[in-house]
């Protein structure tokens, strides 16, 4: 029995919980059950059953079921997107452009774990729709993502990065969807197809850029006219 559950004479009594450790076991609770399960599967009244509170308690700290959503995905983020994949794929990279191909070697890892939970931005835009302030919020998370993308690519040196992001997004996103369908070699698959996009957004060679001057023909170097007229007709 854990301390502070029972009283010198063995009778049980409730524990006194700070606010703040009351807060965190209900959005540790929520955060377990809305991965898993999604969100409208899963009602308040079960949140505060697992979570051992008083339905004050939870109301106290989250206005709305809603509120508890959208601190869920704040955790998420916090937790996924920046603790596991930003910071996995910083650790595991060398220089930018391998920071931004281990963010695949990241998700091959995450892809053969036991506790793959695909990606829940995108799980609860699509659940709630775009037009749901839940939905709009997870749009907000993803760009959050993409950003991230584009600040790699910049320190990488590659060129449209907006485009660049979004393009690479789309293997991330592309890759979920093929391991939770029981693809484990998702994540190797795209990462072929991101070495491609990386070559395609590497700026312009050097020696390819039009000479000082113009970008029409080069002078001719016996001192004639770069561009002769027609050749003339014979009288």
């Amino acid at each position: 029995m854990a301390p502070g559950d029972a009283t010198a004479v063995g009778t049980a009594v409730p524990a006194v919980r700070p606010p703040a450790q009351a807060r965190e076991r209900i959005l540790e609770t929520a955060y377990e059950l809305f991965s898993r399960r999604g969100i409208r599967a899963v009602g308040v009244d079960e949140v505060i059953a697992r979570s051992r509170v008083a339905k004050a308690t939870l109301y106290r700290n989250f206005p709305s079921k809603d509120t508890l959503v959208l601190a869920f995905l704040e955790r998420r983020e916090e937790r996924w997107t920046r603790g596991y994949v930003e910071a996995g794929a910083r650790r595991l990279g060398a220089d930018p452009e391998e920071r931004l191909l281990a963010v695949f070697d990241v998700f091959d890892e995450w892809f053969r774990r036991p506790d793959f939970d695909a990606c829940t931005f995108v799980n609860v835009l699509l659940e709630m729709g775009w037009e749901h302030p839940l939905g709009k919020a997870s749009i907000a998370h993803l760009e959050n993502i993409r950003a991230i993308l584009r600040s790699l690519a910049e320190e990488a040196g590659l060129r449209d990065t907006e485009n660049f992001a979004r393009s690479w997004h789309i293997l991330m996103k592309g890759s979920i969807i093929s391991a939770a369908e029981g693809d484990t070699e998702a994540a190797r698959r795209a990462q072929d197809m991101a070495r491609t996009l990386i070559e395609r957004h590497r700026p312009a060679d050097a020696d390819d850029a039009p000479a000082a001057g113009g970008d029409g023909p080069a002078a001719r170097d016996d001192g004639g006219p770069a561009h002769p007229g027609p050749p003339r007709t014979a009288r």
